[in-house]
Parts: C-alpha cells; sequence; structure tokens
C-alpha cells in the first residue's frame, strides 16, 4: 500500500525488538519491503530490552539526508546524552545478551497472568499481546453499569477513576490515546 505512494515516510518503532512472545520473530518494515528502505527513519534504543529507562539513550537508521537533518536539529535543541550513558549503552549493546532470553520470558509469564485475571474480571475483555509490557483491555461491556457505589459508568475514564477510588487498581483510560473504552495496563 505504501509503495505507490513515494512522498510518504515511514517512522518504524522498533524499541520492543527484543520483547516479542510465543517464539514469534521480529522483522524491521525495511526487512519486510526492501523497497520501502529509503523512506524508513527506524527508531530504537536501550530502554526496554536492556531496562535502561532512565538513561534516555536512543538510536535511528535511515535516508543520510534525514539523518543529517536530525544531527543538525537536535544539535541545537539538546546537550546530548551524557557520557556515562553512552557507555553504559555501549555496553549493554555489545555485551552478553543471554538476559534478553530469561527476561523476556519473565514478562511473557507475567502477560500470561495479567490477560487471564483481565478476561476473568466481569465486564472486560483482553485480547493476548503478542509483545511488550503493555495490555489493552475492552471495557465496553461496563459502560452504562453502575457502580456498587451508586455511580453510572458513562466512559472508560469513568471506569478507570472507579477501579482507583474502589479497589486501588491504577490503569490508564484508553481514550487518552485516541482509542476506544479500554483500559491500559502495564
Amino acid at each position: 500500500m505504501l509503495l505507490p505512494h513515494p512522498h510518504v515516510m515511514v517512522l518504524a518503532d522498533d524499541i520492543y525488538e527484543h520483547l516479542i512472545f510465543d517464539g514469534l520473530a521480529f522483522f524491521t518494515i525495511a526487512q519486510v519491503e526492501p523497497r520501502l528502505r529509503e523512506r524508513v527513519l527506524t527508531m530504537n534504543g536501550v530502554s526496554k530490552a536492556y531496562a535502561m529507562t532512565g538513561w534516555r539513550i536512543g538510536f535511528g537508521t535511515g535516508p543520510a539526508w534525514l539523518i543529517d537533518a536530525m544531527e543538525k536539529l537536535q544539535g541545537q535543541q539538546t546537550s546530548g546524552a551524557s557520557s556515562i550513558s553512552q557507555h553504559a549503552a555501549l555496553a549493554a549493546l555489545t555485551g552478553p545478551k543471554d538476559f534478553i532470553d530469561e527476561s523476556r520470558s519473565i514478562f511473557q509469564g507475567r502477560r500470561d497472568y495479567l490477560v487471564e485475571q483481565l478476561n476473568k474480571a466481569r465486564g472486560l475483555r483482553c485480547e493476548v499481546p503478542q509483545g511488550a509490557f503493555y495490555a489493552f483491555a475492552s471495557c465496553e461491556a461496563l459502560i452504562g453499569k453502575v457502580t456498587p457505589a451508586g455511580q453510572r459508568l458513562m466512559s472508560d475514564e469513568d471506569v478507570v477513576n472507579s477501579l482507583l477510588d474502589d479497589a486501588g487498581v491504577a490503569t490508564v483510560h484508553g481514550s487518552a490515546f485516541g482509542l476506544g473504552p479500554i483500559l491500559f495496563t502495564s
């Protein structure tokens, strides 16, 4: 669908490439369709697979003209990543990777438990995510219902607030992301 539209660029966020579950393989869009390579900016980083969220190290690859423009802009906008963060990221990217499989297995187990529990909850329905740390559960069946406290749930935000107030469970309402009546959990 993109090939006939050469004016359209693609931004691929591959930050979860190592956190794909159920034995599925990861492929970048440029691998799937090499003819798009000159139109793809691929972003990645060390925050997810290497559990380095606070280090704020990311990287990208793409057409030389775009990377050059990004360098010019970034050089004027920020002071850059600290040398300690850069060395830590280098160690992560060039060091042993055996822990990634173990982490992925732990995250998959947590995913399975979370989805199982969400699907046991009356009024929630959650499909099994194939990667990352998150689940999106539909709360559509709860819209219009009344809580034990007497509050009518008119939106996914009402459901989220009720969960927090009544059960101490924190989630984010899907409409905050432009999505329908879903709950965002991690």
